[in-house]
């Protein structure tokens, strides 16, 4: 009888976890979505239709499957640069059918996509925490995404902008001048011996090259003495960054995130490595001393706050990713895309090297000469209009919020297609998807009709905090190439965009390059 009694108490309990778990299971998967996308329906806001647990992902990869066949061989250099149609051929489409504001979802990430520039002021200047990192990026610690520093606690968020403020940032920059030049010139003459060894002109894929001159000066900028390490947690950063990207569109379906999928194993893998290394030259900095680099910054943060051990660790942990997505990966794909459009565009090349050569005189660039390079500048700003490195700015509604005529509920992302912007005719007139720097003469403000819709890192609050390394290294490293090389584009480069976190060139950027 009491065997009985405890089978039926047990068996009741067993189907009152089931029935908790089916409800959970059931506001996640089916209520909340629907209730999100009512609401916005309510407000005339559409979007493709959604399936159950994927959304619209089935459609997303199956656009990106077809855009992503192997293109032919171009007669010539590129002259139209639409890297929003070839990136994002599912949202011209959806665009086309449900104007410049629509909602979409990955998995059951509801997302709206807004591109309306007074609505897109609105967001990218909004300083309420409330406004905040997509949830789906705190779960998926190592993926990298947007710009910016990955925290998902607003107050974290806030100490770290006022620990990395701007002016810091840029005096630590002032005094990276001499170690940039120093890396710059170790990547010149090892140019110099492949072209001694190739007979007087060398194809170079630049790409690696890029990524070696800027792992270096971040390294040494980041960890000091320590560099030699900086330089692996870096490469295993790289290495995380593409495993992250494999799986961007899972991120949105429930439980993908702990299944043991052979992306999801090497990920967490990575990430490990990456905590461990990170902490172990914490440890040992502190076992030597104060050594003036932007580690130390961060170290001296963490120390003023009143944060955990746990939340000290992280903090250091995402700002050493936010510093390697800025001062690393988005310096490297900005250099190998600013040399691929000069050697696609001899005229302006030509143009920049001689203002190069009257403003230096043969001399090394110093913070100076460097402001003195406006066209230099200007070919620097049409290149990050055309591959902006980030792609998309993301946030979350924490809490209902309102931009312009839009109510975004609770729980909603907003997302806003920056490729979109930087080449909308509309914007920046009937030329936009073609290269023409002179659209710079007068600044940002000259080039287009909303200046704030340029943003290739960010706008507003949330501006990344490594552009300043990110143009000064550019500067240095285009102006000192550009003095001592002429190059064109091989044969052989095929000119096709894809997007690993950053957009990239899929198959590297070949040149062919001899000495002045």
């Amino acid at each position: 009888m009491e065997v009985h009694t405890l089978v039926k108490m047990f068996s009741s309990v067993a189907l009152v976890v089931l029935f908790g778990i089916f409800i959970r299971l059931y506001n996640s998967l089916v209520a909340t979505p629907g209730r999100l996308r009512s609401k916005l329906r309510k407000q005339g806001i559409d979007g493709p239709k959604q399936t159950f647990l994927l959304g619209n992902i089935r459609e997303i990869m199956k656009a990106r499957n077809s855009a992503g066949k192997p293109p032919a061989a171009a007669d010539g250099p590129p002259t139209h640069h639409d890297c929003a149609s070839a990136l994002f051929p599912f949202f011209e489409q959806w665009r086309k059918q449900f104007g410049q504001v629509f909602m979409f979802a990955l998995g059951n990430t509801q997302i709206i996509h807004v591109n309306e520039p007074d609505t897109v002021r609105e967001i990218t200047t909004c300083t309420s925490l409330d406004l905040g990192k997509p949830s789906y990026q705190h779960k998926e610690r190592g993926a990298l995404l947007g710009q910016g520093i990955l925290t998902s606690n607003g107050a974290v968020w806030a100490h770290q902008r006022k620990i990395l403020a701007p002016e810091l940032y840029m005096e630590k920059v002032k005094g990276m001048m001499n170690l940039i030049t120093e890396s710059t010139i170790t990547l010149l003459n090892s140019w110099k011996d492949k072209i001694d060894a190739e007979g007087g002109i060398a194809e170079i894929k630049i790409d690696q090259h890029m990524r070696s001159f800027s792992g270096d000066v971040i390294s040494r900028a980041c960890f000091g003495s320590n560099y030699s390490k900086g330089e692996e947690i870096f490469k295993r950063l790289r290495a995380l960054q593409e495993a992250a990207s494999k799986k961007i569109l899972s991120t949105g379906i429930p439980g993908m995130r702990h299944l043991p999928t052979k992306s999801n194993r090497e990920a967490w893998a990575l990430e490990k490595d990456v905590r461990t290394l990170i902490l172990q030259v914490v440890k040992e900095r502190k076992e030597v001393g104060y050594e003036k680099d932007l580690l130390q910054m961060v170290l001296e943060g963490a120390k003023n706050s009143d944060l955990s051990q746990d939340a000290i660790d992280s903090f250091i942990v995402d700002n050493c990713k936010n510093i390697y997505l800025a001062g690393y990966e988005t310096t490297a794909v900005s250099a190998t895309w600013c040399l691929m459009l000069l050697a696609a565009n001899p005229a302006w090349q030509a143009r920049v090297r001689q203002e190069v050569q009257e403003v230096c005189g043969g001399k090394l660039p110093d913070s100076d000469m460097i402001r003195k390079m406006k066209q230099l500048t200007m070919v620097i700003n049409e290149s990050l209009r055309l591959y902006p490195p980030v792609a998309v700015v993301s946030r979350e509604a924490l809490k209902d919020m309102k931009f312009g005529n839009i109510n975004v509920p609770q729980g909603v992302n907003v997302w806003t297609l920056v490729v979109t912007l930087h080449t909308d005719p509309e914007i920046w007139g009937p030329d936009a998807y073609n290269f023409n720097p002179a659209r710079f003469a007068n600044g940002i403000t000259g080039a287009c009709k909303l200046p704030h819709l340029y943003m290739p890192f960010g706008v507003g609050p949330r501006v990344c905090l490594g552009q300043n390394l990110a143009m000064v290294e550019l500067k240095i490293l285009i102006s000192l190439i550009l003095s001592n090389f002429s190059f064109t584009l091989s044969p052989k480069y095929v000119h096709t965009p894809a997007l690993q976190l950053v957009i990239e060139p899929k198959y590297g950027v070949d040149l062919l390059v001899k000495k002045l």
